[in-house]
């Protein structure tokens, strides 16, 4: 017959007492966390969706107008769907390019050759450059009449272009400034590399396999988590893209290079002379806010049909 061991008197009082206190400590840790996404994410997310249902300058009280500032954004405002196309269609050219050129950065930064680390640190550099001096001096460098890059096509003897002057140019020269900071891209899929299992392409190598089927069929299957990763980060910052437009064109030439994120802020922010329309321009941000998270939804819904998990612990 077992006999329990007898229970002390307090015991489970003083349990009690410092399951109490433990509870009181966590609540005391998390707290500035949960203050501080109240107060700078919530608040913000509510007050702009009242403010988008308001006709707001800024300065009077707002006014409810209910979904008017919907219906212009979709039937009167002449620049929003323009601002759309350039989105959609900066969107299109960047988030391949950075993909495609990072995943190439990363695979040369892995092979073990002497300065690895050098050419590593010479891809991250300018993304821990200061970007508005970066995108400045780029605008130097694009300018078609002194610019390095048309002077340089001269010596060449190549076809020069009017770059950011040029309406069909002018986003494929943004597009270009933004993959100088394709570093950050690198380095996270240099990561993903680092973690495929050598076990692998030691297999692979046994069976005779070459490095385009490795690639392939071992590599990219991997990685393809961090894949799927890199496509939601990738195209939700390039659906807020601001600074490169705004100091390379300023929305120009036209509506060419006029991005969602630009049109907020010229619609919020305006200039001398103009009343702010910040009611408006919430609406507008109301309206990105469920581009991007469209975008994530379905990339996430059709993402096992690419991206590869180990299920063999289920």
């Amino acid at each position: 017959m077992r006999v329990s061991a007898p229970v002390r008197p307090g015991r489970g009082r003083q349990h009690a007492r410092g399951a109490g206190s433990d509870t009181k400590a966590a609540y005391v840790f998390i707290g500035p966390a949960v203050i501080g996404f109240t107060v700078f994410v919530v608040y913000p997310l509510i007050r702009s969706l009242y403010l988008a249902l308001t006709k707001y300058n800024g300065l009077s009280d707002p006014v409810f107008v209910g979904l008017d500032n919907f219906r212009r954004l979709f039937t009167v405002d002449p620049a929003f769907w323009p601002a759309m196309r350039a989105t959609s269609y900066l969107v299109l050219l960047y988030v391949p390019l950075s993909l495609a050129l990072g995943l190439a950065l990363a695979v040369f930064c892995n092979q073990k050759f002497r300065g690895v680390r050098i050419v590593r640190t010479m891809a991250y550099l300018p993304v821990v450059l200061p970007a508005v001096a970066t995108i400045t001096l780029w605008k130097f460098i694009l300018n078609p009449q002194v610019g390095l890059m048309n002077t340089i096509l001269e010596k060449l003897h190549l076809p020069t272009s009017q770059w950011l002057a040029s309406p069909t140019m002018a986003m494929p020269s943004i597009v270009l400034v933004m993959l100088w900071g394709v570093g950050g891209t690198m380095i996270i899929f240099l990561a993903a590399l680092q973690a495929v299992p050598t076990e692998l392409y030691e297999a692979a190598k046994v069976d005779g396999a070459g490095p385009h089927s490795v690639f392939w069929r071992i590599t990219m299957p991997m990685i393809s988590p961090i894949m799927l990763l890199q496509v939601i980060l990738q195209t939700t910052a390039a659906l807020q893209t601001f600074n490169q437009p705004k100091i390379l064109t300023n929305g120009g030439p036209g509506f060419s290079t006029n991005v969602l994120m630009l049109s907020i802020y010229n619609n919020g922010f305006s200039n001398l002379g103009r009343i702010p329309q910040l009611g408006y321009a919430s609406a507008q941000v109301w309206v990105l806010f469920i581009v991007i998270i469209a975008v994530i939804a379905l990339t996430a819904k059709f993402s096992s049909l690419w991206t590869y998990s180990d299920n063999s612990a289920d």
